[in-house]
């Protein structure tokens, strides 16, 4: 996918996601999201986080002891800001091309698309993801090693979307057939992997 492409997504997921925030009640806010330890609000205050700067990463890496996973839930967690900042600064993030440091082109529409699955998810909300945005979002996650890594964590699985060209794991793998969506939430360990007829051991 073209960073034009990218980019595009990026600006109509984050703009539809401030739209849906702006439905919410007061009580769904609360509501405890995909991500263990986070409410609604936790995770849609950690969307707008990509917009910091590289000083900003840099102190609260510090104050985090430079722990990757306790930075960032400490950022969201005590983010104070209510949901009509929090909406207000997706929509100021439209058109900005920022992304944290050392992080690749693709990973600001990662992080929109699978974020707003952990925020629609627990409130019964159905959101598809684009197609080709969630194929480019797939083979970034494939090809992680770092914060997540399905190539080790998910050994001996090969997986196939029944609604778009993907394909990933060895041939021989235990096959698990899912639209592309599914399977962006398999990978980002957000959606169990489902039982099959095929054993990985096999």
């Amino acid at each position: 996918m073209d960073s034009d492409t990218i980019w595009r997504h990026v600006d109509e997921q984050r703009e539809q996601l401030a739209d849906l925030l702006d439905t919410l009640e007061p009580g769904q806010w609360s509501t405890p999201s995909l991500c263990a330890g986070w409410t609604v609000r936790d995770v849609a205050a950690h969307v707008t986080h990509v917009q910091m700067s590289r000083g900003e990463y840099v102190r609260a890496a510090i104050r985090s002891g430079f722990r990757f996973d306790a930075m960032i839930s400490r950022m969201a967690v005590s983010d104070a800001a209510d949901p009509a900042t929090i909406t207000a600064r997706l929509r100021a993030m439209v058109g900005s091309r920022g992304r944290p440091p050392m992080t690749k082109e693709i990973d600001p529409l990662m992080d929109v698309l699978v974020h707003t699955q952990d925020i629609c998810v627990p409130l019964g909300i159905d959101r598809p993801m684009p197609v080709d945005a969630a194929v480019a979002v797939a083979e970034r996650l494939w090809g992680m090693k770092f914060p997540l890594n399905p190539r080790r964590n998910l050994p001996g699985y090969r997986f196939v979307a029944t609604d778009a060209g993907f394909a990933a794991g060895p041939e021989w793998g235990a096959l698990r057939e899912a639209p592309i969506q599914d399977i962006v939430l398999m990978l980002s360990h957000r959606l169990s992997i489902p039982d099959s007829d095929r054993d990985p051991d096999e």
